[in-house]
């Protein structure tokens, strides 16, 4: 077990003392985070018990963990959201002495991620339909190279910063999530079937 970073220390220390910290504004806003690949073949464990404790001892409140695959839901004030995964990177690089890409959404942000869905997701298995969260907006010259007559009949939707993967047979085995990551590389991807998030849009708005 790592030590964490300065500026992760310092908000341990001041949150629970209702200190606002640089950057937070106005009344609490619930968040969704999304952590990359963890606990996936018995590499990078991270127990969800811990996880919160790593989470509440970053000053966030509310948070709640749903199934084993890294997912969450917290509140915080108001922040940049690249900000807060930065911090909980950090925070769980020095709890558990590994590196997590994480991503972190408002609930608004993911509210809107799953209503621009261009999928028929009300009427389809959820199973059969994949968003792929982005930390940036996609570059839509390297989604143009890929060729999606190999992957068909799966496909793909860009939206502002997820990639909608519609599997008419199901996942399965389907090669189509890892050419879209490597077109998509320098930045963090991580997808989460439509029943994830359905979930995580009822625990951010609960």
């Amino acid at each position: 077990m790592g030590r964490l970073p300065a500026g992760v220390l310092i908000r341990q220390v001041l949150s629970p003392l209702g200190t606002r910290l640089p950057g937070m504004t106005g009344r609490p806003e619930s968040y969704a985070a999304l952590l990359r690949g963890i606990n996936v073949g018995g590499n990078k464990k991270v127990p969800m018990a811990e996880l919160r404790e790593v989470m509440a001892g970053l000053g966030w409140e509310d948070v709640r963990t749903y199934v084993n695959s890294g997912n969450a839901v917290f509140t915080a004030g108001r922040r940049d959201t690249g900000e807060l995964a930065a911090e909980l990177e950090a925070a769980i690089a020095g709890r558990f002495g590994f590196t997590v890409s994480c991503l972190v959404r408002t609930a608004g942000e993911l509210r809107a991620a799953a209503d621009a869905c261009p999928y028929p997701a009300a009427d389809a298995d959820p199973a059969k339909l994949l968003v792929l969260f982005l930390g940036r907006e996609p570059d839509r010259g390297r989604l143009a190279a890929v060729d999606t007559a190999a992957y068909a009949p799966d496909e793909f939707r860009a939206g502002e910063r997820e990639l909608y993967c519609w599997f008419p047979q199901g996942m399965g085995r389907s090669k189509l999530p890892g050419a879209l990551e490597k077109a998509c590389r320098g930045t963090t991807v991580t997808g989460r079937n439509r029943r994830t998030v359905t979930r995580l849009l009822e625990m951010v708005s609960s």
